[in-house]
């Protein structure tokens, strides 16, 4: 882990590039800027689970997963069993760095944040990112800020729209637009706005991976290597590196550069159908079966909850909930066999082959494991189903348990637990490669460039 020293203030720019490889950065692409930062850098641990949301939220809080109370795009509001609800940045309780920062009177520009809407109050300027409802919102603090970002860009976008899609040149088009309208916006403002701290996202990067992994991944079941898309993913960082170049020019002969990764990204094998093998082997009851060939969402399906054990959410990882009496309003499993139960049925998710009949190195964790402190309605199990090589599914009607491909589109890839870490600090020597690193020391590392002082999060 990198070392702590009380410096002379300083300001920090923060780079985000949302899914980067550090095998591409560290070792495959020719990425010159990016090189010429690498005073110290090395793989960032992610948070658990290793999603957009929550590691951004837990990046710039100093919080895990469990102390926020939140666990991936959409949670459990309760312990019903109403569909769960997506989360914005109203669900982050916890000061974020550039509160620390506003407190201590400096000013923070804050550009593409994911789950940073609705904004909040700040010393500085937000526009928010990923998970705004679109340019008519509020998306700007202070308000009149976002007559700036739309005389600039009219349609400014904040995600990349039906990026799991058959229509990869289309795809490939929206991706460009996005990143360089965003950084448009982003380097204008970087020149116009006084900042201590600047911080923004890429997130079109981990849009390119899902939509274009296989083309640059030769050991992708899927790889193509005389498709047209071959380069999609080189030429991709490549432009990120040349706005990186422009935006490190661009600052202060005293700006700390940080470049980081809320995740990494790993080749997709398929999908473990989680819901319709709770149904098979008999943890999950329907009132009446789901039509088979025919996939129904789990939200659609009629369950039998005076039966039911135990049910699932799909997505990057495996949510499993289990139907404790006392608990849920149905609940059939006694609070005294709770924890034989769990670990029976963590036991039997381990077993589940991949799409060859092998084992597949699925891991299963329990959040009093894993968080320091366990807030909101936590999935009783959390499951990597082949060390994140599988994404969970959660409908039903599947022909087979394992399956080769994504229920919500096409999909070429999932996260991974290591995400990127670059520091480069005019004022330090270089580290070199440094090990160690989670992304909950981001925010501290931060406010000790600046020489702001904070009670240690406990």
């Amino acid at each position: 882990m990198m070392r702590l020293f009380r410096r002379k203030p300083k300001k920090v720019m923060l780079i985000g590039l949302d899914c980067a490889s550090p095998d591409l950065i560290f070792h495959q692409l020719d990425l010159p800027n990016i090189r010429q930062l690498m005073s110290s850098w090395g793989k960032l641990e992610s948070s658990i689970p290793c999603i957009t949301v929550p590691a951004w939220a837990s990046m710039t809080t100093g919080r895990d997963a469990g102390e926020l109370g939140v666990y991936g795009f959409r949670n459990r509001a309760d312990y019903s069993y109403n569909p769960m609800t997506v989360v914005n940045g109203s669900a982050i309780k916890a000061k974020r760095v550039w509160d620390y920062i506003g407190e201590a009177g400096k000013d923070s520009l804050v550009m593409a944040v994911p789950q940073t809407y609705p904004p909040r109050p700040i010393r500085g300027h937000l526009l928010s990112g990923f998970l705004t409802p679109g340019i008519s919102s509020g998306f700007t603090y202070p308000a009149i800020f976002k007559q700036e970002v739309l005389k600039l860009a009219p349609a400014y976008p904040f995600d990349v729209k039906d990026f799991r899609t058959d229509d990869k040149a289309a795809l490939l088009q929206r991706l460009f637009d996005l990143r360089e309208t965003q950084f448009k916006v982003a380097f204008h403002m970087l020149k116009a706005k006084p900042w201590d701290f600047f911080m923004h996202v890429d997130i079109g990067l981990d849009r390119l991976h899902h939509g274009f992994w296989r083309f640059h991944d030769p050991t992708h079941r899927f790889h193509d290597p005389n498709s047209p898309f071959k380069n999609a993913v080189r030429d991709y960082y490549t432009l990120l590196d040349e706005q990186i170049g422009q935006m490190v020019e661009a600052a202060p002969d005293n700006t700390a550069v940080m470049i980081v990764s809320d995740h990494g990204v790993k080749r997709m094998d398929g999908g473990i159908c989680l819901n319709e093998w709770l149904w098979r082997e008999g943890w999950l009851h329907l009132e009446a079966p789901a039509p088979q060939g025919t996939l129904t969402r789990f939200e659609d399906l009629r369950v039998d909850w005076r039966k039911t054990r135990a049910w699932g959410a799909g997505g990057y990882y495996g949510r499993v909930f289990l139907n404790v009496q006392g608990r849920e309003p149905s609940g059939v499993i006694p609070p005294e066999s709770y924890e034989t139960i769990r670990d029976e049925l963590a036991t039997q998710l381990k077993s589940i082959p991949g799409i060859h009949g092998d084992s597949i190195n699925t891991c299963v964790m329990k959040p009093q494991e894993i968080y320091r402190q366990i807030n909101g309605v936590a999935p009783d199990l959390l499951v990597y189903f082949g060390d994140l090589h599988y994404r969970a599914i959660g409908s039903l009607g599947h022909n087979a348990v394992v399956v080769s491909s994504n229920d919500t589109g096409p999909d070429d890839a999932n996260h991974d637990t290591h995400g990127v870490f670059i520091l480069h600090d005019p004022q330090s020597k270089s580290e070199g490669e440094i090990t160690g690193m989670n992304l909950l020391h981001i925010m501290p590392q931060i406010l000790n460039l600046m020489g702001i002082a904070i009670t240690p999060i406990t």
